[in-house]
């Protein structure tokens, strides 16, 4: 039996439907973003190969209010950021741990990292991500956004770029009532 003729068929039935595209964003593989309610901005590596997207943090404190659960940490950006900030804790993530980073005394083979919600501005498009915190003073960029931020979106990544979407340019936040 030949399945030959079909081949092409099957081959169209895998393609993205016409202006399927058209809707996606690319970006490099640096872009620049603002963190929405903290009046920044800063350099982010966008990694597909990462799933969530991290926020270099320090001084990581949980904490409840009315009865609700936060976290309070400060920016480990620079030492210029000195103020706390506060925000409800989204939920805790389970980092799997690289083989290099097991602890033995533990015997987790997982990080647990507290996430927050975080509206973050890319070129025209703003979108409220999930952002685990962490310590990445180690790391050259302080924002790390991975695949499933980078599906709110609608990214497509070309690593041959940086900063192609250029400064963030999204609408001011509306004031909340307080």
């Amino acid at each position: 039996m030949n399945f030959t003729p079909a081949l092409p068929l099957l081959c169209l039935l895998m393609l993205p439907a016409p202006g399927q595209a058209a809707e996606k964003t690319v970006y490099g593989l640096n872009e620049y973003a603002r963190l929405g309610g903290l009046d920044l901005e800063v350099a982010a590596k966008l990694d597909t190969g990462a799933k969530t997207a991290s926020l270099s943090a320090r001084d990581i404190k949980r904490f409840k209010r009315d009865g609700e659960s936060w976290v309070r940490f400060y920016l480990g950006i620079d030492s210029a950021h000195k103020h706390p900030i506060e925000r409800p804790l989204a939920r805790v993530s389970k980092i799997k741990r690289r083989a290099s980073d097991y602890d033995g005394e533990s015997g987790k083979a997982y990080t647990a990292r507290p996430v927050i919600e975080l509206a973050i501005c890319m070129g025209q498009t703003q979108r409220t991500i999930e952002v685990n915190l962490t310590d990445r003073s180690a790391f050259q960029f302080p924002l790390l956004i991975g695949s499933e931020a980078l599906k709110h979106f609608s990214a497509v990544v070309d690593p041959s770029l940086k900063y192609a979407a250029g400064k963030p340019a999204c609408a001011p936040e509306a004031p909340t009532a307080e």
